[in-house]
């Protein structure tokens, strides 16, 4: 990573979640780091955070910053707590940089409060949710075992009342119905929706591809395309269209699940250690971790403190079977965590290389771009930023 690169950060500021759902990378698969750590952020060290990220955007001289709040599960902090760390965020850093902030939430704690902190700080919100109920409540369970939809969705309606945007995150759910699944969250009125493959490895995948068949994401997430692109509205954005739909036409992604584009994010836990890519956690306890902390390193040093999170940063290699592969300039192998095996590192195609093959060939086929145009909307692209950087070189 260059260490004058522009980061955007992903703030931790609480390591426990009042929901268990089955599937989760942080508590339910390799990594246990987060036993570790407080449960909530301290005022301390979220300050220091903060500093951190004006030193950097000093450094870098980037114009903007994005800083989402994640966890386990935000609210935990509190609706007071969260509106001074917003307050100060927007207080020593927007005289320096456009600030953007965004929480991402199960929506189970919302309430008239929280609505009201996230209104005045002009927060933007992301909701995870996987379905209707009978679908969400397989796996999106709390503590005792106990469905979230119900809360889940009270807590939308609350957003809804209040006028506020919000987006939803959801995990595929291979063999379910997606339509059922896709119109739900239409109805809910969400403004956006982000569909994430599962988090497996070569490792883990087994079961599931033996239970499942060869291409069960795109199956689920290929008649939501043309449900979207024959009968859906362009104002909802859905994250993986629009981004398979960039790097087609020949653009850069803009997600870290394709393309394997450059990191330029970095994520700092409740006790102020440095993070990498949080979905690592799926693949080793541990992997996820830079040895630096808020409290005493600039984020500037992750090149020299942990060069393998650095070359995540920059974008690691193609895996050597993707080469000869008509989509390695756009799929570019898939989401990093699900390229891993123990026996060969980041050096293989996604678990789901089959239905990312699968989706991206109808995309194509809809849109009707070939690969050929796709290499040449790359190359003249190329061309013109080329272009643009001669022009602007002082003579």
């Amino acid at each position: 990573m260059d260490p004058q690169s522009s980061l955007n950060h992903i703030i931790k500021i609480a390591a426990r979640c009042n929901l268990n759902c089955s599937y989760c990378y942080v508590y339910n698969q390799a990594d246990a780091t987060w036993r570790e750590r407080p449960a909530v952020m301290s005022r301390e060290t979220f300050a220091a955070t903060i500093e951190r990220i004006r030193r950097h955007c000093l450094q870098s001289g980037q114009p903007s910053v994005m800083i989402a709040f994640h966890g386990g599960e935000p609210t935990l902090v509190g609706a007071s707590r969260f509106a001074w760390m917003c307050a100060l965020a927007r207080r020593r850093l927007e005289d320096i940089a456009t600030v953007q902030l965004s929480m991402q939430t199960n929506g189970t704690r919302l309430d008239p409060a929280w609505i009201a902190v996230l209104r005045e700080h002009d927060v933007h919100v992301g909701v995870s949710l996987d379905g209707p109920r009978e679908i969400n409540d397989v796996y999106r369970v709390d503590r005792k075992g106990k469905g979230s939809h119900s809360a889940t969705v009270r807590g939308i309606a609350l957003l809804g009342e209040a006028r506020m945007p919000f987006g939803i995150l959801s995990v595929v759910q291979p063999g379910a119905d997606p339509l059922r699944i896709h119109h739900h969250f239409l109805e809910l009125g969400c403004s956006s929706i982000a569909y994430l493959l599962p988090s497996c490895t070569h490792d883990t995948i087994g079961r599931l591809r033996e239970e499942l068949g060869p291409t069960p994401c795109a199956d689920f997430l290929i008649p939501i395309f043309d449900e979207w692109w024959f009968n859906g509205s362009i104002d909802v954005s859905i994250r993986e269209f629009w981004n398979i739909g960039r790097v087609v036409m020949g653009g850069s992604s803009r997600l870290d699940s394709i393309g394997n584009p450059p990191l330029r994010f970095v994520c700092v836990e409740t006790d102020g250690s440095m993070q990498g890519l949080d979905k690592l956690r799926s693949c080793e306890d541990g992997m996820s971790t830079i040895p630096l902390s808020v409290h005493d390193a600039d984020f500037r040093e992750i090149a020299l403190a942990s060069p393998f999170h650095s070359a995540i940063m920059d974008g690691l290699p193609l895996p050597s079977g993707c080469s000869a592969c008509p989509e390695s300039a756009t799929c570019a192998g898939g989401h990093l965590p699900n390229r891993y095996s123990k026996a060969r590192g980041f050096d293989n195609p996604s678990v789901w290389c089959a239905d990312l093959l699968a989706l991206f060939a109808h995309v194509r086929k809809r849109m009707g771009i070939t690969h050929e145009e796709t290499l040449r909307r790359r190359a003249a692209l190329r061309r013109a930023r080329e272009d643009h950087l001669s022009v602007a070189q002082p003579s």
